[in-house]
């Protein structure tokens, strides 16, 4: 037999009818938020089994706390603020987390015109997922998630100085696994001009 989900005409319909605890209303909220908290979450947990277990604790969150959500601002944006506050309990709770690295140690400079470097995402997607966890994080939390580093120490308990040279050291593995990224990009060109010359 068909089972028929229910058509909520307005996220504030969804909402309210999540309030008042219907399962249909949390179906719904999973099936239309899961692909962006996975992806969320596996930013953070480079595993992806453990963004699956986050993601669902994520969203018990959500339901056990719907009714702090005041409704005056975005409901996703309610929802990825858990995702992302599950996710550092997570790394802090496995002790993923890199601790202090003073900000005098970081001694190559970045260059901050990095993200000019014409890349796929999914490359720089998965360059980030491949940084230390301390690097990953600090860099999800500034540069996607938009916390200034007074935010990011008090959400990690580290310094302000320890979040800025975690930043400084993502910027500068980024940067330098781009460039290796556009020299075998561009090798692999030559290559195949080369082989095309040839025959």
């Amino acid at each position: 037999m068909l089972r028929l989900i229910p058509f909520f005409t307005t996220e504030a319909k969804l909402i309210g009818a999540l309030k008042r605890g219907e399962s249909r209303a949390h179906k719904v909220i999973y099936e239309r938020y899961a692909g962006k908290m996975l992806a969320v979450c596996t930013r953070y947990c480079a595993n992806r089994a453990d963004a699956e277990e986050v993601m669902l604790d994520g969203f018990m969150k959500v339901f056990e706390k719907i009714e702090q959500f005041r409704e005056d601002g975005s409901f996703e944006g309610w929802i990825r603020r858990i995702m992302v506050t599950e996710s550092l309990m997570f790394l802090r709770k496995a002790k993923q987390w890199r601790q202090e690295i003073s900000l005098d140690e970081v001694t190559v400079e970045p260059d901050y015109e990095w993200a000019d470097t014409a890349v796929n995402e999914n490359d720089l997607l998965r360059m980030v997922n491949q940084m230390p966890d301390g690097y990953r994080t600090v860099f999800n939390l500034y540069a996607i998630e938009g916390y200034s580093h007074i935010e990011i120490a008090e959400m990690l308990g580290i310094s302000e100085g320890t979040s800025k040279s975690q930043l400084s050291r993502a910027r500068v593995l980024l940067q330098t696994n781009l460039k290796k990224l556009e020299q075998e990009t561009r090798s692999e060109s030559y290559e195949k001009a080369y082989r095309k010359t040839a025959s």
